[in-house]
């Protein structure tokens, strides 16, 4: 995945300077990524990174269809959003490197548990160049048994959609558009969460 411009990642900086946004800037080497989070430290020390609420999510209005992008599955298939037709998603865009994902993560297996009665589905979609197996060497460490692999190994839905940095969720609806999305860590397991996402579905 190409490195964005300078111009690009000083904006987005200056953005996530200003607000509350916990991001890893996207970039081609994840061993050694610019972090913008609230507590500098490792991936596993995530005690300082702050959760925001469902309330800082940016609304797509009118919502449209999002542009076309790969969704690759643990043994490397490719898929459309069109697959999932009737199902509302909620698509996380997330590394193993990246702080403020690891910290999410929990409360993104609870949230998945929770609106799955619904017929809405949590698709993570890891930018780890490892891929698969670095994805489920995660989840074992974590304890993550509820969430499903999903891969974006070279940026590509990412970049399709316009992500600024990791982590950044997508809400598409049943209908397949692009409802809104998150930037940063989000405490997904709130029940205003639950409530705001099956609100939009």
């Amino acid at each position: 995945m190409r490195r964005f411009s300078r111009r690009a990642m000083l904006a987005t900086a200056g953005t996530l300077a200003a607000g509350t946004v916990a991001a890893v800037t996207v970039t081609r080497k994840p061993e050694a990524p610019h972090i913008y989070t609230l507590a500098a430290g490792s991936a596993s020390d995530v005690e300082g990174v702050v959760l925001n609420p469902f309330s800082t999510i940016i609304p797509t209005d009118p919502p449209v269809a999002p542009g076309p992008a790969s969704l690759i599955d643990e043994a490397g298939v490719a898929h459309t959003l069109a697959e999932f037709a009737g199902k509302g998603l909620v698509i996380n865009m997330w590394a193993t490197w990246c702080v403020p994902c690891v910290a999410e993560m929990p409360a993104l297996q609870t949230l998945a548990g929770k609106i799955a009665s619904a017929g809405v589905l949590v698709l993570p979609m890891s930018s780890d160049r490892g891929g698969a197996a670095v994805v489920r060497k995660f989840y074992a460490a974590h304890n993550i048994t509820g969430l499903p692999v999903w891969l974006d190994p070279k940026g590509g839905a990412a970049q399709a959609w316009g992500a600024r940095g990791l982590p950044t969720t997508y809400i598409i609806d049943r209908k397949g558009l692009l409802r809104g999305k998150l930037e940063g860590g989000v405490d997904w397991a709130s029940d205003a969460t639950v409530a705001g996402i099956l609100r939009l579905m």
